[in-house]
């Protein structure tokens, strides 16, 4: 297979979407890539109608909840994170007091909380630890190691409150109420996508996020292949990948097989998230980032 690069030009082409999704800001765990104040912009161009809707790499499940679909498979190869998915579906109120827990802890002794919480969560990862960590640690930046160690430290802002908490649980169980969520690679997910489906992809970003849990190890001409199979069972396919730094100065150039897709849009996605966590305090407004969401339908 033959393999050109998407150009500049590409990225601000046909960029008319049907702006049918409204935004949905209440964000349920914090997690590096998070579109929250973006989903509805991405959601604008997936089509007016569809059978099953599937999420391969779900991470925060942004688009997810505010898609929320009347049928869904949501996956992701964490499994502590697809736990906390699996008990808001499940048992949201003993995720809810698992939060309430460490957060009561944490009020009193802040950093020794958040270091032994992180050492448990290093030591037998689960999904309340996780869940807590991502809500407390600095950034929002669940940054692993190659072993899988997670090393983030505490962060600046104090996690929300457990009533906060609450709020954002019940929204998102009704939200996410029918979906299924799964732990297993992205290629398991896609097959299952039929004919009349939609799939969103949002895999770990060449260029931006190598400390994400499995970036290292993954594959973009895997995933492109397989995205091609699922084109041709006849299923509508949105990937979304590195588009631009710095305002537009840095295009990030990858390998795209000629005719995958039929549509290239660009999303803006402010300032880069990565950059605020490795320059503590530092101004992202001119470290802009913008996703390039590429459609297998025109």
């Amino acid at each position: 297979m033959t393999l050109t690069p998407v150009t500049q030009a590409d990225l601000f082409s046909n960029r008319t979407s049907r702006n049918t999704a409204p935004p949905f800001h209440l964000q349920l765990l914090k997690w590096i890539g998070n579109k929250q104040r973006f989903a509805h912009e991405i959601i604008a161009y997936f089509p007016a109608e569809y059978r099953r809707y599937h999420e391969p790499f779900l991470g925060s499940g942004a688009v997810l909840g505010t898609l929320a679909p009347k049928d869904a498979l949501a996956s992701d190869t964490l499994p502590p994170l697809i736990g906390i998915w699996q008990m808001l579906a499940t048992h949201p109120d003993r995720l809810l007091k698992s939060y309430e827990r460490r957060w009561q802890a944490f009020q009193r002794a802040p950093r020794k909380t958040y270091e032994w919480i992180k050492a448990r969560f290093n030591k037998k990862p689960n999904p309340m630890d996780l869940l807590f960590l991502s809500r407390a640690c600095y950034g929002g930046v669940i940054r692993f190691r190659r072993d899988g160690f997670m090393s983030t430290p505490l962060g600046v802002h104090a996690p929300i409150a457990p009533a906060a908490m609450a709020k954002r649980i019940e929204r998102w169980c009704e939200r996410t109420k029918h979906a299924t969520f799964r732990c297993c690679d992205f290629e398991a997910t896609i097959a299952e996508a039929q004919a009349g489906d939609v799939v969103y992809c949002d895999p770990p970003y060449h260029h931006t996020q190598s400390i994400l849990y499995g970036a290292q190890d993954f594959s973009l001409e895997r995933l492109l292949k397989v995205i091609g199979e699922a084109k041709q069972r006849g299923v509508r396919v949105a990937l979304s990948l590195d588009g631009s730094k710095k305002s537009g100065e840095l295009i990030c150039h990858l390998p795209i097989p000629p005719g995958l897709f039929e549509r290239t849009v660009f999303v803006n996605c402010g300032g880069s998230m990565l950059k605020r966590f490795q320059v503590a305090g530092a101004d992202v407004s001119s470290d802009v980032v913008a996703d390039r969401l590429l459609l297998t339908w025109a």
